[in-house]
């Protein structure tokens, strides 16, 4: 029996789930597949920025996200002598209209997911079924799905997302290989609950401990992770015990006052995968790329590829744009997601030291240079649809501004292409291009300079045009220009081509 939607998505973890939800919000119809019977029940992912829950807030329950989540009020790096080397607060709002550290249990979000996901039509999500196969044909995708009865569907599909993992199956049956980035080290990693305990001070620290890095989070509640990284000598067996925890925390997780339920030791490594898409099967998440923990982007990234991913295959889907649009999405997310793994290893190379005297020239720097450990800003997007390549400040993230009333400004646009242009440069647009904009439902025109003076100043232009993703397409300070952009919009693109 075959089943025909417009995509399958193969593991059903945060990236996955987030695929699904995108889909449905989109309208596209989809299948995903999940090989565990029940969510996982500890966490893995711990953080997320402030472009992820502008991506969540699209999914129109930011409400019930708020209420899960903390934001991460400060950080501090400290080395070996307990000296706070950097102390930087980070409890405020950016320019993504949301803090930019926010904690989480990642289960919480994960139902929470579910349930966006639970209430899409056309959404279908198959928990204990596996993908055990994943054929691309002319037109599209055929995957075998097993239950956990043993039996056996064919499902097709016009496209498919691999999200199922650092381990990917999807990604090893295509013969997709990985490359390597910086060196893997193992670490353990500690959940757990500490009460009646004071823990850090900071809600993330950074242990730059030539005798043992280590990572401190505070998480809901009275949730919180500690990371230790193995070192010469370590027994595995030991290490994971209650003493050995509260010895090598040196007492923040004492035994008679944490709780922990997850206590496991981790390679943290960094990867990126050669090629992420073959044919009509693309790659997203840890499957296309892994990352060290050290600035907490790797669920982002994930969450990135396919909220750029999904509005692509939705234009192409209703045939709104042409199918080379997905052509896009690999060369555009793949610098953006190397430039994380790459800085993550560079960083981890730094604070992972084992060398008292590497560190004590590390320690000299940092305190010189305190801005050195903050956590860099995001990259451009790779070649693709926007202007990058004629003008800097295309394709990068654009802001979202929170309105006098309180109301975030995608809370008005939706899942849209957003033209931001003042009212004096729209007053000169050619009217057929006005006709153009009035009469696409994949676009919002804004003049009210109280909803779009902040975009406009941030990008320096009277004029801005933004992606369903919130990225950039190409900003303009004459008709013309504005006009040149317009025209670049695919489904604006696409139904001119189709008069002519």
């Amino acid at each position: 029996m075959s089943t025909n939607v417009d995509v399958i998505v193969i593991g059903a973890g945060p990236v996955g789930t987030t695929a699904l939800a995108l889909l449905g919000r989109a309208g596209l119809t989809a299948i995903g597949l999940e090989k565990d019977e029940k969510m996982w029940p500890t966490a893995r992912a711990v953080h997320f920025d402030g472009q992820t829950m502008r991506t969540l807030q699209g999914l129109g329950v930011a409400d019930q996200f708020v209420g899960v989540t903390i934001p991460m009020k400060d950080v501090a790096v400290v080395n070996e002598a307990d000296e706070v080397l950097v102390h930087a607060p980070t409890d405020r709002l950016g320019d993504q209209g949301w803090n930019e550290h926010i904690s989480f249990h990642q289960p919480d979000i994960e139902r929470l997911l579910r349930e966006v996901v639970a209430s899409s039509p056309g959404i279908d999500l198959r928990c204990g079924v596996t993908a055990t196969e994943v054929r691309t044909t002319d037109d599209g995708v055929e995957v075998t799905a097993v239950d956990a009865h043993g039996d056996a569907q064919v499902l097709t599909a016009r496209w498919a997302i691999a999200s199922d993992g650092g381990r990917s199956a999807t990604r090893h049956a295509l013969g997709i290989e990985t490359d390597k980035h910086g060196e893997d080290a193992r670490w353990l990693v500690v959940d757990g609950d500490l009460v009646d305990a004071p823990g850090c001070d900071a809600d993330m620290v950074q242990f730059a401990r030539y005798s043992r890095p280590a990572l401190w989070l505070r998480l809901p509640g009275t949730r919180v992770r500690m990371e230790f990284m193995l070192v010469p000598g370590d027994d595995p067996a030991e290490i994971v015990t209650p003493a050995a925890v509260e010895r090598i925390s040196r007492g923040i997780l004492p035994t008679d006052r944490f709780t922990p339920d997850r206590q496991a030791v981790y390679t943290f490594r960094g990867r990126i995968a050669q090629r992420w898409r073959a044919g009509n099967v693309f790659l997203a998440g840890d499957a296309a790329h892994q990352a060290p923990p050290l600035f907490g982007q790797g669920l982002c990234a994930g969450i990135r590829d396919v909220a750029n991913l999904v509005w692509k295959m939705d234009l192409v889907a209703r045939g709104a744009a042409d199918a080379t649009l997905l052509d896009t999405y690999e060369s555009e997310r793949k610098p953006h997601a190397q430039y994380w793994v790459e800085t993550a290893a560079q960083q981890a190379e730094i604070i992972q030291t084992l060398d008292p005297e590497v560190a004590k020239g590390r320690d000299e720097f940092v305190r010189a240079h305190p801005e050195a450990s903050a956590v860099p800003p995001s990259p451009a997007l790779g070649p693709g649809l926007h202007d990058g390549d004629r003008d800097e400040r295309a394709g990068r993230l654009g802001i979202q501004p929170i309105l006098v009333d309180g109301t975030r400004l995608d809370d008005m646009v939706g899942n849209h292409f957003l033209v931001a242009v003042d009212r004096e440069l729209y007053a000169e647009l050619a009217t057929a291009v006005k006709l153009a904009l009035d009469d696409d439902a994949d676009i919002v025109t804004l003049t009210d300079p109280l909803k779009i003076e902040q975009i406009l100043s941030a990008a320096g232009a009277r004029a801005v045009v933004m992606r369903p993703d919130h990225y950039i397409l190409g900003v303009g300070d004459t008709a013309a220009e504005a006009e040149r952009i317009i025209a670049g919009i695919p489904s604006i693109a696409h139904a001119a081509t189709s008069t002519v």
